[in-house]
């Protein structure tokens, strides 16, 4: 139950700061304003509070594990927002790093 609710969170958290960085991209790159920006801003906000929920404690930890989800949700969110197309580097990079990602937060450890 923890991993099930701790991958929820990370998918969460992916939402919020992937989007919130392509609101800023948009509202900069694109000239798209204020606004875009602005809620670009709350959305990285609400990515910082979302981590804070994660049941491991460790801080090093949750934001290194996130890294992992943070490679493989940029290339879903390009694909998806922007019609990005990775080629196979890309996705054999993202599932390394969501490889690692499994590593470090799941791997059975002596506390």
């Amino acid at each position: 139950m923890l991993v099930a609710r701790s991958a929820v969170l990370f998918l969460v958290a992916a939402l919020f700061e992937i989007g919130g960085a392509w609101l800023v991209w948009q509202g900069v790159r694109e000239h798209r304003g204020w606004i875009w920006i602005g809620a670009g801003v709350v959305a990285l906000g609400a990515y910082g509070f979302v981590a804070t929920l994660q049941p491991d404690g460790d801080f090093g930890r949750i934001l290194a594990a996130y890294g992992g989800v943070f490679v493989a949700g940029s290339i879903v969110w390009g694909m998806v927002a922007d019609g990005y197309r990775p080629d196979r580097w890309d996705v054999a990079g993202a599932l390394v790093c969501l490889a690692g990602m499994a590593l470090i937060m799941y791997a059975p450890r002596n506390h």
